[in-house]
């Protein structure tokens, strides 16, 4: 969904270091058994305990996970001149426009968070994201002005979305609504493997894509499976904390890997909707955990934006999310939600 070149810092910036698995694997019993491949301009990482596979098994399961990706790629991608998505963007029309049951669910979610959020999430950021060099377009020669921003803002918008059950479609209340879903889509394919993966009666997995982790049951030793959480230092890469988690999904949203400079200025990819400048505030990475890893990956934005502000935000929901914020003296200062608390006292 974005260039490999990007992906690759963004994927470190979400759930940083990935997932650690305690100890090691026990010689009888249930094994470890390893997927990966490519999707979305990154890459993803299937662990599935179970009892010895033969050849054929591991191929029926890894089609299965490519095949579920690939889908969703095919849908939502931006980078794709054939996807759905890029058909939709492509419709400057108020007229209905049919998507799939796949897009139209995922567009609901955006909607739902963009809501809750007053806006802090909104997937018709698309012209916002070209114009600070961070879609397709890449960089430009120049950052946009105030003046350039505020005509952009009037293309961009949640509210100018309307979603009809019936079709299903969408309706552009604005013609040149364009949708970029780099920050819910990656969460909806893990959903979409667990889903998959569990209609094959697999009881213990870990899925990840690009950082955005799903798990199940637990590790080969029969405990949670342990994800980390990154410190959101650009020059190193070194764990902040060890999550044990279990038939949840966790997203992290960070501003550390993928920005750029200019003029001594830190440009970063994640853009405020509201304002259309990109944020600056002190918080430099949210956690997110949440059954639905497409509720997670969202949430995870929509609170880094808000930055300070989130945290309120977060403990009204009831969300469990882990803020780390740069502190004057160089470090990071962490803020955890009761509900995030809760779960590391398990």
């Amino acid at each position: 969904m974005i260039p490999p070149t990007l992906q690759v810092l963004r994927s470190w910036g979400l759930v940083g270091l990935g997932f650690l698995l305690s100890c090691g694997q026990p010689v009888e019993g249930p094994q470890l058994h390893t997927f990966t491949g490519p999707t979305m301009g990154t890459s993803y990482t299937v662990k599935v305990v179970a009892h010895e596979l033969d050849d054929e098994r591991r191929g029926e399961l890894q089609e299965l996970i490519q095949n579920q990706l690939d889908d969703v790629n095919s849908k939502m991608s931006h980078y794709l001149g054939d996807s759905e998505l890029t058909l939709l963007n492509r419709w400057q029309s108020v007229e209905p426009f049919s998507v799939s049951q796949e897009t139209f669910e995922v567009l609901n979610h955006a909607l739902r968070v963009s809501q809750l959020s007053g806006g802090a999430f909104d997937v018709t950021i698309a012209p916002l994201v070209d114009a600070w060099g961070f879609g397709p377009p890449g960089r430009p020669t120049d950052p946009p002005q105030q003046e350039a921003i505020d005509r952009l803002l009037a293309w961009t918008g949640w509210e100018f979305l309307e979603l009809l059950p019936d079709g299903p479609s969408v309706r552009k209340l604005v013609p040149e609504l364009t949708f970029d879903l780099s920050a819910i889509a990656k969460g909806y394919g893990v959903d979409q493997v667990a889903e998959a993966l569990e209609s094959e009666e697999v009881e213990h997995y870990m899925v990840e894509v690009g950082g955005e982790i799903r798990t199940r049951g637990s590790n080969p030793n029969g405990n949670p499976w342990r994800i980390a959480i990154e410190k959101p230092d650009p020059t190193q890469r070194e764990m902040q904390l060890v999550l044990p988690l279990s038939n949840l999904s966790l997203a992290t949203s960070g501003d550390y890997r993928n920005y750029y400079e200019e003029e001594g200025k830190r440009i970063s990819h994640t853009i405020d909707p509201r304002t259309g400048w990109p944020i600056t505030h002190s918080v430099a990475s949210v956690s997110v955990v949440h059954r639905e890893c497409v509720q997670a990956d969202a949430f995870a934005t929509a609170l880094l934006v808000l930055g300070p502000d989130g945290f309120e935000l977060a403990e009204e929901l009831g969300l469990a999310a882990f803020f780390l914020a740069r502190s004057p003296d160089g470090g990071f200062a962490e803020r955890q939600t009761p509900a995030f608390s809760a779960l590391l006292e398990n």
